[in-house]
């Protein structure tokens, strides 16, 4: 693996926290996280034990990359800033289990969050949910209250190798190998997730149609791809989270 130079180090950390900021003020525009519910993260390129977080209290309609800092693998950052700890004790455990993980994005929405009180499966009901074809695992667990690094250890452990986990009672968690699809995978499962709850009685299409989808979408990389439209939709001009 190719070692990165500095500069190339100092561009991949300006993106990933550019793509942070701009996954909040998507979340905002969709009228997620109105209660301060809900965080994104994105692993550091050079400190990779440490993530990019959002400092508290901001809302998320006014991210930008300033707003953005360093949590250290023991969720303290350098200048004491304060955060939100719920997300480190969720988020940190994940990028810990996962070196594959670059961005990590939850919070509480209105079909997600529901769906994940039923205890029901993704079904391959539209092209959208074969996204994740044996890409979702389920945390099956009444602590919603996550209170410390041990209940984030089981949600890691429960997320396993997939790409999107539904935490019981709770709501959608998604990661990615780049923020950009961690947020559009964000999105899509939110989508996906209404599909279920207006359509619970749909005949899903088969296992092998399901799999051909998912390999052609990713592919095409179209949740790459659906990051654009969501930051010209929802954000309009990118600057402003410079």
């Amino acid at each position: 693996m190719t070692e990165l130079s500095g500069h190339e180090i100092a561009a991949e950390r300006t993106k990933r926290k550019r793509e942070v900021a701009l996954g909040y003020r998507i979340f905002a525009s969709l009228r997620w996280g109105d209660l301060g519910d809900g965080h994104i993260t994105a692993r550091d390129p050079e400190h990779t034990d440490s993530m990019w977080l959002l400092r508290y209290p901001v809302g998320f309609e006014r991210a930008t990359v300033h707003d953005l800092v360093l949590v250290h693998p023991d969720g303290t950052t350098a200048d004491g800033t304060r955060i939100n700890m719920t997300a480190y004790n969720i988020h940190h455990p994940v990028h810990e289990a996962r070196a594959d993980v670059v961005g990590v994005a939850h919070t509480h929405t209105p079909w997600g969050t529901p769906f994940c009180a039923t205890g029901r499966p993704i079904r391959p009901l539209t092209q959208e949910a074969c996204t994740f074809q044996d890409r979702w695992a389920f945390f099956d667990d009444e602590e919603v209250q996550i209170l410390n690094r041990h209940g984030g250890e089981r949600i890691a452990e429960a997320l396993g190798d997939r790409m999107v986990l539904l935490l019981r009672s709770h709501g959608l968690l998604s990661t990615g190998t780049s923020v950009a699809q961690t947020i559009a995978a964000f999105v899509t499962l939110e989508r996906v997730t209404e599909v279920l709850m207006k359509a619970p009685l749909a005949e899903p299409i088969s296992d092998a149609a399901a799999v051909i989808a998912r390999d052609d979408l990713a592919r095409m990389r179209s949740l790459e791809g659906a990051f654009g439209f969501l930051v010209d939709r929802h954000v309009g001009d990118a600057s402003v989270v410079d």
